[in-house]
């Protein structure tokens, strides 16, 4: 019985989209992970509810973070400094961002090797979109300028 009432009920509820996705269980996923802020503000509370007190006040959207644990809604993330605390996911998005760590001006190359031209120095702090990853380089974009960085000089580049 069971079988025939799913076999009926199937088609009207993918029709009607009933059993689509959201966008919280999107982010359902094996933790750590990789996610990026996507919204100007963003509030870093001490638990995982709005009853908690704000720590943090985030005014870096793109900002890369490792998702920790998931919690009924909410994201334990840690950022590039080790700090650490909880975020509503939907302030998240599954977008890989990096930024650059601290040091002298990282060189962006045209191509994933240190014998490659020079494009551009990137400071300490630098948010870009991270790209396919070769090696010890990875692709990095920055607004219009896009080219290769060491992935050792990227927070939010390889494994979380």
């Amino acid at each position: 019985m069971k079988r025939i009432l799913l076999r009926l009920l199937l088609p009207i509820c993918l029709a009607t989209g009933l059993m689509q996705p959201t966008a919280a269980s999107a982010q359902d996923r094996a933790v750590p992970y990789w996610a990026s802020l996507s919204s100007e503000e963003v509030n870093l509370r001490v638990g995982p509810s709005e009853r908690y007190r704000i720590a943090w006040v985030y005014r870096r959207e793109g900002l890369p973070v490792k998702v920790l644990r998931l919690q009924q809604g909410w994201r334990l993330i840690e950022e590039v400094d080790g700090t650490r605390g909880w975020v509503f996911n939907q302030l998240l998005s599954l977008r890989r961002t990096a930024i650059v760590t601290e040091g002298a001006p990282v060189p962006m190359r045209d191509m994933p090797a240190r014998d490659a031209a020079l494009r551009w120095n990137v400071e300490q702090g630098v948010i870009g979109n991270l790209g396919a990853c070769e090696a010890d380089w990875c692709e990095f974009s920055v607004g219009r300028r896009r080219g290769w960085v060491p992935r050792d000089r990227l927070w939010g580049a390889g494994a979380p």
